[in-house]
């Protein structure tokens, strides 16, 4: 009888600490999404001063204009990270336009709002780069954690499900070189 007692005992324990080793894992991949959701906010705030300042000196540029300010609100509204990586492939080739473009205007290159925005920016895209960096380590622990043995059947019984990669497609058309001509 003492025997049964000790298993069940045992069973529980290990239960309680695979439960508590999992809600700090979960809470980890949570943190690391904040994280980013704080640096793709910075780098929302910066786009509408970035293009009224290239609106100042190439109006004729709306197209361009049009594309980026687009592309943000779509990346605004996304929810989950897939949306996210989606929607920020878009405006980062976007904003690659908006700068191939600036490349045009000579006196736009040499304003220092607009030199300051897009370091700014520089600095932003780095730390959403390392925010990335961050989360996909911690979603990479998560999901393996809750495929091994014996947390997989703990996991799935408390309903515990893999948590999805923000991967940003770095090869996709949109992040290619743009083409300028004039």
């Amino acid at each position: 009888m003492w025997i049964a007692i000790i298993i069940i005992a045992a069973i529980i324990i290990i239960g309680v600490l695979i439960y508590n080793s999992l809600i700090r894992s979960r809470n980890r991949v949570e943190e690391a999404w904040a994280d980013i959701e704080v640096q793709l906010k910075r780098r929302y705030d910066l786009i509408p001063n970035l293009v009224n300042t290239v609106k100042g000196f190439a109006a004729q540029e709306s197209g361009v204009l049009e594309r980026v300010t687009e592309a943000r609100t779509k990346a605004m509204g996304a929810q989950t990270p897939e949306e996210h990586a989606k929607d920020e492939n878009m405006l980062s080739g976007a904003l690659k336009s908006l700068f191939a473009v600036s490349e045009a205007y000579p006196d736009l290159k040499s304003n220092q709002n607009f030199m300051q925005l897009q370091t700014d920016l520089t600095d932003t895209e780095n730390k959403i780069q390392a925010a990335r960096r961050f989360y996909n380590g911690n979603v990479r622990d998560f999901n393996t954690k809750i495929e091994v043995f014996p947390t997989s059947i703990f996991a799935s019984m408390l309903g515990f499900t893999r948590k999805v990669f923000f991967d940003i497609d770095d090869n996709g058309p949109e992040n290619q070189p743009v083409d300028v001509k004039f």
